[in-house]
C-alpha cells in the first residue's frame, strides 16, 4: 500500500538549500518516489497560519519510504537541507489499502 511522506521546513539559505532540491528527484526514482506537491502555495483553512514549505511524496510503500530515507546517498543531500532550514519535520504515514475511509469512532 503506498506510504506518504510529508515534510515541512523554513528555508533560510536558497543557495544551499538548492545543493538539496536540485538533486533528491534522482534519489527518489531508485524507490519509486515521486513528488505529489513541491514547495507549492499553502494555505491554511484553520488553526494557528503555516508559513513554512511543505512537500509530499508519494512512495510504493512504507519499506520504499524508509529505504529511500536511509539511503547513504540521500542522507549526504540532506545534510544541505539540514544546514539550509529551521524547524524541519518528516513525517511518514501509510495509505489505506482497500481505500475505505477509516472507523470515524476512532
Amino acid at each position: 500500500m503506498a506510504a506518504y511522506m510529508i515534510c515541512t521546513m523554513k528555508v533560510h539559505d536558497p543557495a544551499t538549500f538548492r545543493k538539496y532540491s536540485d538533486h533528491t528527484p534522482k534519489t527518489l526514482q531508485k524507490y519509486g518516489g515521486r513528488f505529489l506537491t513541491r514547495g507549492d502555495q499553502v494555505t491554511t483553512s484553520e488553526g494557528a497560519a503555516f508559513s513554512e514549505r511543505m512537500v509530499i511524496l508519494e512512495f510504493p510503500d512504507r519499506a520504499s519510504a524508509e529505504a529511500w530515507y536511509n539511503d547513504p546517498e540521500y542522507q549526504r543531500l540532506s545534510e544541505f537541507r539540514r544546514a539550509a532550514t529551521t524547524n524541519g519535520r518528516m513525517i511518514l504515514q501509510e495509505g489505506r489499502a482497500d481505500h475505505v475511509a477509516p472507523d470515524p469512532r476512532v
